[in-house]
């Protein structure tokens, strides 16, 4: 296709700008061929006529598509040229924040100026071993190529690091070495990674300084060679400098420094040592105040300066060198302050007692006279004569500035010639690396020699660099057998031939050095002459005669002739070198040694190496003779020839090219300037490189890459299952133009902006059939729409008539009820109407009937009770005084009681208030309410009473107004009789008066006793209803308390659980990072031990080898025994700052070896008092035997026991040593440790005095135990005199056995002792057979036995009176606090009350339950300890009994020779035991643990057989109670695991094997332990099988050591077979086809993610689980440790699967992360068909999980920030940021992430706390448990096959 096609409507070109130098358009309308103006519209929205080159017609660069912008490797890009490298290195630097990208072969890195955290040893450890195309572009990429290269093809490397002032050339090239150091180490002890590194500080102290662009440039060229052994560690280094620029030293420009070094100094000035230098602020200094900028922002010369020593000491630069080394820099400060005064114009001097010079001489060493002397005059030889003359003041000047410069230099080449010391290595160097730091191409306004050369050294640099490429290029070609066609590229030889051939510039300019007269303005005439119109790059300006121009490859450069013949000369006055030689100061002679030989650049040094760049020899003008003219060499030629051997250094190697760019002039962070990197790209070659790829063909796919992308252009026919020919159809159809592309033998080659072009048909395509979809799916949608819209008004219509039905029925309904209504209404009316008035008329008539009624009845009434009341009046009178008198009474107590009543009513209300109140009122308020009730009942009882007798007095009144009724009748019916009497009638008249008066009376006092009485009535009522408000109060407040308790109960109880919840996860937490940091430990204490394993194996092989007779005895069965024994407690005590392989000068690590020795030593007693144990069971044996025997013997047995007796003695003298020991270290550790070390309240003395003290605990056991054995040993021996008899043995072994202090015991041995010791005569002086004497001797020893039980009784007694007075005093101290407790209580809140009582009741609790918990496993231990020692002396009784019964009757023995037989061997019943013989140790343990295959054992026999074999082993012995023979087997069962593992390591199924046999070996161990807790799962049958004997508790912990350390080397092993799957599986290849294309790659070609045959996929990583899984059910590991080890292998895929994730650009798309979704679901679909989703290790996908998810969501709005940060809860912010940044579209459809969303996200992540770091810990190993998993298999049915070759055990 032609190129002018491309130019269509809506295609992007760029177009020249000049403010940022190509700016972006888009075509308004198609380009036809003939067009002289292209319509434009620009970004900003303007349209511009772009017009076209009449002569060239050349069109614009097509701008690339958005897919391809922002590429790792700009070859990738399909459109090559100036704008498209710019635009992607802009996008990539600013928007994505990535500061290196790949040009081809070129590493492009750009300055960030800001720290980034891409360095850290993570990053290197994730490039470490990686191919370089494969992970984001990186220095560590690099330097990971070359050490890659160097070891495959042995063949050596250079890295080439350019760039110009302040680009980071410096920093890159450490970067570099960093990597090679870290990765490689070091083959030595001697840390020569450390050395190299060390070496930077002072190179850049020296030879760095503070320029305009730069305030750390490099003002030198360095090339470092890192030295490499066989096996590819470091092993030295080399360093060659290049052209220091000297003039600086001098003179600085505005804003610039002089070398770091002396401005470090003089920061310093104020050190003591420092003070003879006499130095002061820079600015005192003339060669360091000239650029008026003596300190730098941010940087700490003093600190710098205290790096600077550092490092110097670190090289072996002693103090004196360094201290003369200062004293020489010193001097050329104040040699820079020495003035001059003219005395005419061509002579000058120096002031009388110049103090510069006068310090200058003093700090050098040299006469003051003299120095002034040649400052100031000059010697001129001649062939005859010698002439002083003296100088004028410039020269002198200027003299003195060469001086210094040559000083500096001499100073310099020493350093690196002394650091080059430091870095050589005696091992044979086998390669190198090299790294070239070296300066770029540079022009300025003012271009000088420094420049020239600077120039020259690039156009070298370049040539090879072009070629490098060209060659690439072209062996690329032939390997794919594609036509070559040479391609034209610059070809700068031209150049250099101007400037080295003959003739040539530098000739020219050394033949005018030579020259008596030769200046600058002669050697430029010279050139104008000789090259000026015969060389097309050497031009002269216009405007000057002292000038010239060359045409370099990068640009045209002015160069001033002023100063080249100087520069180039670099004078010395032959009398100053001379007297500085004469100095007494040792140091400076050494300077200038080789100024007497004859200096060759070319000649190699002792260590066969290139020497140093050198300043060149003095160039005096007085010495003739033709031998000191082979000592001129000028710097020019230095320059010349050291630059040819670096090329030839280079051609030697393969080059690895690192472009280092200065994205800015200001040093601003993040900020592109356009022009200054055009400029740049131009001069550092990656123009060229990006030229030379497009001029051939750039884009490179396979063919497999090309069909996946691809196939979306091609139909079914075309798809043939040749991959290779399909492709090359579907080319021919798609690019008529067969120039435009190539087929290779595995890949297809195509012309720059072809791959654009498909790119725009796969667009389209893609784009079409997006219409099509589209179309598709809104006619469905539309369809739908129509369907669901008609189906709604049918159902609207249905519904809309059915309504106005049901309304006409609803009115017709209405129509006819309202008639009814009305009917029955008016019915209604009517009907009430009548009712009314018949209602009225009936209501009238009862109203008038019943008033009349009432009348006639209160008429009737009136007349009845008048008369009762005139009868009964006089007797009511007396009652009712003697009621008012009473109710007085009455009264008067009522009211005085209520008083009483308020007033305890007011104090009780008080008291309420408190809580205590609260509590008593609570306990007895009912029974208060009740006695309130009670008392309000009685007040009813008498209320009644009284108005029972107001109702008798009424009844009584009645009767007696009936009674005065009825005498009134008679009085009538004596009426008559009455009128006869007048005089009666008037009294009687008188009387009725009378009576009146008195029944008014009596009515009025009724009144008042009845209101007296309502008043009572009410009052009691009010009282009652009080009573019972404040009784509804009361309860009120009672619920409110008893409320507020619930309440504060439950808040109480939700706190402490939410506390114990949250310490309990502390706890867990702070479990997991101990177990962690112990595992951590036992894996460096593994790796230790592997290693001294394998050194002392090398020292095997390094000595001779050992005499053939020796053998390893017991002992050394021991020592590993007691290192592993002891290994644990070392291990435990890990927070303990002590080691001891640090210097003895500390006193900690010297008393923890002091302690490690005394351990080591009670384990050798142990093993001794063991050997005595034997021996005497073997003395028993013989006694029993044959007593005759030892009658016959006894001098030998009597030798026997001396020799016992000795041993025992330096046993005693040992104990006491150690305990002297164990006496000066707590009193070393109490008072002359560090205090914090061993502070009585630190971890570590409170753990180191703990073991201390266990340690004399078992020290003072293993005594008591010897002295046991004595006692037996001396009874056994009397036993075997003559006439002894079984009772005194048996006496003696029973007072023994009382015996329980350790005191008597050794009382008894005395008086044992001392009875042996007496004469035998003394027996025969009492009587013939001794009998007396020793009865004599019983009765004494019996006395001491009693008195020894006495005191020990009565000590028992003291002790126990003295723990009562203890107790009693604890109980006074506890009621006492108890009391001061209770008053703090009443002075608190009632609410603080309550909690303070039931925080004290819960601490009181706590604390009784700890005491008892430690109460019980003393009691415990004690009993356990007693049990063993109860059962030892039983047998050791039972054996002598019977020894002693045969010795009584011999007799019996000959006839029973078998009596001494074990009977539990006679039984018939298996017991679960194995038996075997001492010596058939070793055959066990290699039959069953070294010689055994898994593969066998894990198919044919049950799980864990090996581990039931060695534990029913271990029963035994412990059953014969053999604690030699126990030891023994587990000491050498363990080391034979360990070497098992050491020899086979690396395969999976024997680790996997054998820690599945160690967890089962430590569980049988823990299940028939016979404690409580391991036996609660055991059948009663398992229970007989308990271990009797021995406690191996701490072999327990050695096991589970050993297993932890087997676990850690099984997470090894799979993490070694699965991290080579893991990248290709889970990132790379696409187990969704189709889902992701294949985007364009570059020159760095990525594995490919077509699933190739030798590419790992999906299936292959579950395949390997599977095997993983399936091996370790097959061996029988528990449950528990599978998930864990399932859980470590999902934690190892998804934190490497993320790290690569991150750091790779091209992984971060949308279809990939639907691609790692669903191969984690796969991983999860696994996990629920292994039914191990509870195992943790979905949790640990988590952040890849997230990961995924945040590659598919919408990353547009606030609303998308926020879901994401809530999301991404397991991503740091660091990695959320990283994810986003390196978010790449796959497809033109897809949008990037915008700047402004990534600062959002920023912003709302700015106050997570989490790790800044950016990459998981891959090698994170979690902390296994081992939970105890009892086996329900019984021991005596395990049957032992033939196969494992075990026929010398038997079972027992």
């Amino acid at each position: 296709m032609a190129a002018s096609e491309l130019y269509t409507k809506f295609a992007r070109v760029w177009i020249p700008d000049p403010e940022e130098v190509w700016k972006s358009a888009e075509l308004l309308k198609d380009y036809k061929p003939g067009d002289k103006v292209l319509l434009l519209h620009l970004e900003e929205g303007k349209d511009l006529e772009y017009r076209l080159d009449p002569k060239t017609k050349e069109l614009p660069h097509l701008r690339n598509p958005d897919i391809l912008v922002g590429e790792n490797d700009l070859t990738a890009l399909s459109y090559l040229h100036e704008p498209a490298v710019l635009h992607n290195l802009r996008v990539r630097f600013i928007d994505s924040k990535l500061i290196y990208t790949y040009c081809g072969i070129v590493l492009v890195a750009i300055n960030p100026y800001e720290q980034l955290p891409i360095y850290g040893e993570d990053i290197i450890n994730a490039y470490s071993g990686q191919n370089m195309g494969d992970m984001d572009p990186h220095i560590f990429a690099v330097a990971e190529e070359a050490y890659k290269q160097m070891a495959r093809d042995e063949r050596n490397q250079s890295i080439i690091v350019s760039g110009e002032s302040g680009a980071g050339k410096t920093v890159s090239a450490k970067y570099a070495m960093r990597y090679f150091a870290t990765v490689s180490g070091s083959a030595s002890e001697a840390n020569v990674e450390e050395k190299v590194l060390a070496s930077n500080p002072i190179m850049e102290s020296i030879g760095n300084a503070k320029t305009t662009r730069n305030d750390n440039s490099s003002r030198f060229g360095k090339y470092i060679e890192i030295g490499f052994d066989k096996r590819y560690r470091i092993i030295g280094a080399n360093m060659r400098t290049y052209l220091l620029e000297k003039s600086r030293v001098v003179f600085q420009a505005e804003e610039e420094r002089n070398y770091h070094i002396f401005y470090q100094l003089c920061a310093s000035a104020n050190l003591p040592e420092f003070k003879m230098l006499r130095l002061g602020n820079a600015n005192n200094f003339h060669y360091t105040k000239q650029g008026g900028s003596p300190v730098i922002e941010g940087v700490d010369d003093t600190k710098e300066m205290a790096h600077t020593r550092q490092a110097c000491t670190l090289l072996g630069i002693s103090e004196s060198y360094q201290m003369g080394i200062f004293r020489i820099l010193a001097g050329i400060l104040h040699l820079g302050n020495v003035a001059f005064t003219s005395r005419d114009s061509d002579s000058c001097t120096i002031p009388p007692k110049h103090e510069p010079l006068s310090i200058f001489c003093d700090l050098m060493g040299v006469d003051y006279e003299e120095m002034c002397h040649w400052l100031c005059h000059r010697k001129l030889a001649t062939t005859t004569e010698t002439y002083i003359k003296p100088i004028s003041k410039l020269q002198a000047t200027n003299a003195r500035d060469a001086l210094a410069k040559h000083i500096y230099a001499k100073l310099f080449n020493w350093i690196v010639d002394h650091v080059n010391q430091a870095l050589h290595s005696a091992v044979k160097q086998h390669s190198f690396i090299g790294v070239l730091d070296i300066y770029g191409f540079e022009t300025f306004e003012i271009n000088s020699f420094e420049q020239f050369c600077i120039n020259y050294a690039n156009e070298k640099l370049q040539q090879q660099f072009n070629m490098h490429v060209f060659k690439l290029e072209q062996e690329e070609y032939m390997k794919e057998q594609i036509p070559w066609t040479l391609i034209d590229f610059y070809d700068n030889q031209p150049c250099i031939n101007l400037i080295e051939s003959k003739l040539g510039i530098l000739d020219l300019l050394d033949e005018e050095c030579k020259m008596p007269k030769g200046t600058d303005d002669t050697w430029a005439q010279k050139l104008y002459n000789t090259h000026l119109n015969k060389c097309a790059l050497f031009e002269k300006p216009r405007l000057s005669n002292k000038a010239f121009i060359i045409q370099h490859f990068a640009d045209k450069v002015e160069y001033q002739c002023e100063g080249f013949l100087e520069k180039n000369k670099d004078t010395v006055f032959e009398e100053q070198i001379k007297v500085l030689k004469s100095s007494k100061f040792k140091m400076l002679p050494e300077l200038f040694q080789d100024d007497e030989k004859a200096i060759s650049p070319t000649s190699a040094t002792s260590s066969g190496r290139t020497p140093l760049t050198r300043t060149p020899a003095k160039l005096t003008k007085g010495r003739p003779g033709q031998t000191a003219k082979e000592h001129k060499k000028t710097v020019g030629h230095q320059f010349r020839n050291s630059l040819h051997l670096l090329m030839e250094t280079l051609n030697a190697t393969t080059p690895h090219y690192v472009r280092c760019i200065k994205p800015n002039d200001f040093k601003f962070p993040f900020t592109f300037d356009e022009k200054r990197a055009v400029q740049q790209l131009r001069a550092c070659g990656v123009l060229e490189t990006i030229r030379i790829s497009a001029a051939g063909f750039p884009s490179r796919w396979t063919y497999q890459e090309f069909f996946s992308r691809y196939r979306v252009l091609m139909k079914q026919k075309d798809v043939l299952s040749d991959r290779k020919q399909t492709c090359k159809n579907v080319l021919e159809k798609l690019i008529a133009d067969k120039d435009k592309y190539q087929f290779g033998k595995t890949k297809i080659f195509f012309r720059a902006g072809q791959v654009a072009y498909l790119e725009k048909l796969r667009a389209d395509k893609l784009r079409a059939a997006c219409i099509r979809i589209q179309k598709t799916i809104r006619g469905w949608l539309l369809r739908k729409k129509y369907l669901r819209m008609r189906k709604a008004a049918i159902i609207v219509q249905r519904y809309v008539r059915g309504y106005q039905a049901r309304c006409y029925a609803k009115f017709l309904r209405r129509t006819k009820a309202a008639t009814i209504i009305q009917k029955y209404w008016r019915m209604y009316i009517v009907r009430r109407r009548y009712k009314i008035k018949r209602m009225a008329t009936i209501v009238l008539q009862s109203y008038l009937r019943g008033y009349l009624a009432r009348n006639r009845y209160r008429k009737m009434l009136r007349e009845h009770k008048a008369v009762i009341i005139q009868k009964w009046v006089r007797g009511w009178l007396a009652r009712t005084y003697y009621r008012r008198s009473m109710h007085a009474i009455i009264y008067l107590q009522c009211c005085f009681r209520r008083m009483m009543a308020k007033r305890e009513l007011k104090k009780l209300k008080i008291e309420a208030r408190s809580v205590e109140r609260y509590k008593k009122l609570h306990i007895g308020m009912e029974n208060k309410i009740m006695q309130l009730q009670r008392k309000v009942d009685e007040q009813n009882k008498d209320y009644k009473c009284l108005m029972e007798k107001l109702t008798n007095l009424e009844g009584i009144y009645t009767s007696e107004t009936e009674k005065l009724r009825s005498d009134l009748e008679r009085l009538q019916l004596s009426e008559e009789e009455a009128k006869i009497a007048t005089g009666r009638v008037l009294s009687l008249q008188e009387e009725i008066a009378k009576l009146r008066k008195d029944l008014e009376q009596t009515q009025s006092e009724k009144k008042s006793i009845e209101e007296r009485a309502d008043r009572y009535k009410q009052e009691t009522e009010q009282l009652v209803s009080n009573l019972k408000e404040e009784n509804t109060l009361l309860k009120q407040e009672k619920e409110a308390l008893n409320h507020l308790i619930v309440e504060q109960a439950k808040e109480m109880t939700e706190t402490m659980e939410k506390k114990l919840v949250e310490e309990t996860k502390q706890l867990e937490l702070d479990l997991n990072d101990e177990r962690l940091r112990y595992q951590n430990l036992l894996n460096e204490f593994s790796r230790l031990e592997e290693r001294y394993d394998d050194l002392k194996e090398e020292m095997t092989l390094m000595v001779n080898v050992p005499k053939p007779g020796h053998k390893r005895t017991d002992s050394t069965h021991s020592s590993n025994e007691s290192e592993y024994t002891f290994s644990s407690e070392i291990a435990e005590t890990e927070d303990m700052p002590l080691r001891t392989e640090e210097p003895s000068e500390k006193k900690v690590p010297l008393d923890m070896s002091l302690f490690l020795k005394l351990q080591k030593r009670v384990t050798e007693l142990e093993q001794e008092k063991q050997v005595m144990q034997d021996e005497l069971d073997r003395k028993e044996e013989q006694v029993l035997r044959s007593k005759a025997k030892e009658e016959e013997r006894p001098q030998i047995r009597g030798a026997e026991l001396e020799y016992e007796s000795l041993k025992r003695q330096e046993l005693e003298s040992e104990n006491k040593k150690l305990k002297n020991e164990l006496n000066e270290l707590r009193r070393a550790l109490s008072e002359k440790s560090a205090p914090e070390v061993t502070a009585p309240g630190a971890p570590a003395y409170r753990v180191l005095m703990e073991q201390l003290t266990s340690v004399s605990e078992e020290l003072d056991v293993r005594k008591e135990e010897v002295l046991i054995l004595r006692s037996q040993l001396v009874s056994q021996k009397e036993a075997i005199q003559p006439k002894n008899t079984m009772t005194d043995s048996t006496i003696l072994l029973e007072d023994v056995q009382k015996m329980k202090d350790k005191g008597e015991i050794a009382q008894a041995y005395i008086g044992l002792k001392e009875t042996n010791r007496s004469p035998a005569m003394d027996c025969h002086e009492l009587n013939e057979d001794g009998e007396l004497w020793l009865v004599y001797e019983g009765l004494k020893q019996a006395n001491r036995l009693l008195e020894s039980q006495l005191q020990s009784q009565k000590r028992s007694h003291e002790n126990e009176a003295e723990a009562l007075r203890g107790e009693i005093q604890s109980l006074k101290e506890e009621n006492n606090r108890q009391q001061q407790l209770l008053a703090q209580n009443l002075q608190l809140p009632p609410e603080a009350r309550i909690e303070a009582s039931l925080q004290h009741e819960i601490t009181r609790l706590t604390n009784e339950n700890l005491d008892l918990m430690e109460q019980l496993e003393k009691q415990d231990k004690t009993v356990r300890k007693l049990k063993k020692q109860l059962k030892v002396f039983a047998k050791k009784i039972g054996e002598l009994e019977v020894g002693q019964m045969e010795n009584i009757s011999p007799g019996q023995i000959i006839d029973e020779p078998i009596r001494p037989v074990n009977i539990p061997r006679k039984e018939k019943d298996f017991q679960g035991m194995l038996e075997y013989k001492k010596e058939d140790e070793q055959k066990l343990v290699k039959n069953l643990i070294l010689e055994l295959k898994p593969r066998g054992v894990a198919v044919n026999l049950i799980p864990g057989l090996p581990a039931y074999i060695l534990f029913m082993c271990v029963r035994h012995a412990d059953y014969l109670n053999d604690d030699q023979k126990v030891r023994s087997l587990l000491t050498s069962t363990i080391n034979s695991i360990k070497k098992v593992l050491k020899k086979r390591g690396d395969d999976f199924e024997t680790v996997s094997f054998w820690l599945s046999n160690t967890c089962r070996f430590l569980h049988c161990l823990k299940q028939y332990s016979g404690e409580e807790g391991f036996m609660k799962h055991n059948t009663s049958r398992q229970n007989e099988h308990c271990l009797t004997n021995f406690d191996l508790a701490e072999y327990r912990q050695v096991l589970s050591d050993l297993a932890i350390q087997i676990y850690q080397q099984l997470v090894r092993v799979l993490e070694n077979i699965l991290q080579p799957m893991i990248v290709s599986g889970m990132l790379e290849h696409e187990t969704i086809q189709g889902v992701s294309g294949v985007k364009p790659t570059g020159l760095r070609k990525r594995t490919s993610s077509i699933a190739d045959e030798g590419t790992y996929t999906l299936d292959s990583i579950l395949r390997q689980l599977n095997s993983f899984h399936s091996v370790m059910c097959q061996h029988g590991m528990d449950p528990e440790l599978i998930k864990q080890v399932v859980k470590q292998m999902f934690y190892i895929v998804g934190a490497i699967t993320l790290n690569n994730l991150l750091l790779r650009k091209d992984m971060c798309s949308w279809s990939k992360g639907m691609q790692i979704r669903y191969n984690v679901s796969q991983l999860e679909e696994w996990l629920r068909d292994k039914n191990l989703m509870n195992s943790g290790a979905k949790e640990t996908l988590e952040p890849l999980i997230q990961a995924a998810q945040l590659l598919q969501v919408k990353k547009k709005t606030d609303d998308d920030a926020e879901a994401i940060c809530s999301m991404c809860s397991a991503l740091t912010t660091a990695q959320i940021v990283k994810v986003l940044n390196l978010y790449t579209p796959v497809n033109e459809f897809e949008e990037r992430v915008s700047v402004s969303f990534i600062r959002t996200i920023q912003m709302r992540l700015r106050d997570r706390k989490d790790s800044p770091q950016l990459l998981m810990d891959a090698k994170h190993i979690f902390p296994v448990t081992f939970p105890f998993n009892p086996s329900s298999l019984a021991l005596e049915t395990i049957q032992i096959p033939a196969s494992l070759g075990l026929g010398f055990i038997s079972r027992v």
